[in-house]
């Protein structure tokens, strides 16, 4: 696996960004399989996905501070804050805002850090673009190895551009980052072929793919014992 122009097959669960600027055609059809594949990104496309990557992200960061915030513990530090503030703060409603505008740019700056900038290059190959037709780049993947080779190959990054959701894209690169964890763990001489992919809370099209292609949820990461991101794991 891995070379350019590697065909699999798709849909859509993750969030994605602007309009690209070869031209997107008709968004009223699912795309036919010949005219999707998937290829390494290249540099001259690098700017391109990572508008895609940081718009991604953006569709999602609001809707996990906003889950993060609202939980009881999250509220009840808030609270403990903005007290201790009006101490040192003449201004009420300063107290009352600075709490909530740090703890929400802390948020998104963590995810952004985490899936809004490319990874650095590692065994398993990529960045991979999703190309519809001659040259539209239309979605991103990106996979790194886990921790231990018994831990398979994680999804690192996953973004679609909003005006190609629904067209089978998504689950295009998920088929193909299969195909790739399959292909790195036999080289490797792995135990397993396994493929983890994260998914941010309230993103249930994208729980509703994964599940429906055979994941189960095997845990997460969030704070304050609130998951803000699920993992789900599949054996391949």
């Amino acid at each position: 696996m891995g070379g350019k122009g590697t065909e699999v097959p798709t849909y859509v669960f993750s969030p994605g960004a602007r309009r690209l600027p070869s031209g997107a055609g008709s968004l009223g059809s699912v795309m036919a399989p010949s005219h999707l594949s998937v290829r390494e990104m290249r540099e001259d496309e690098k700017t391109l996905v990572l508008e895609m990557l940081k718009a991604g992200v953006k569709d999602t960061e609001n809707r996990v501070a906003l889950h993060a915030l609202t939980r009881p513990p999250a509220l009840l530090l808030l609270a403990a804050a903005s007290s201790a503030l009006r101490f040192v703060l003449a201004s009420f409603a300063l107290a009352l805002l600075l709490p909530v505008f740090l703890a929400v740019a802390a948020v998104k700056l963590g995810l952004r850090a985490r899936w809004g900038s490319l990874p650095p290059p590692n065994s398993l190959g990529g960045p991979w673009v999703a190309v519809r037709g001659s040259g539209d780049v239309c979605g991103v993947l990106a996979l790194a190895p886990g921790p231990t080779p018994g831990d398979g190959a994680r999804v690192t990054r996953l973004s679609v551009s909003r005006w190609h959701r629904r067209q089978g894209v998504g689950r295009r690169l998920l088929a193909f980052a299969e195909d790739r964890a399959r292909a790195w763990a036999g080289g490797v001489g792995g135990p397993r072929a396994r493929l983890v992919v994260p998914v941010a809370v309230l993103l249930g099209g994208a729980v509703g793919l994964l599940e429906g292609c055979g994941y189960q949820a095997e845990g997460g990461w969030g704070c304050m014992g609130y998951t803000l991101v699920r993992e789900f794991s599949k054996d391949l």
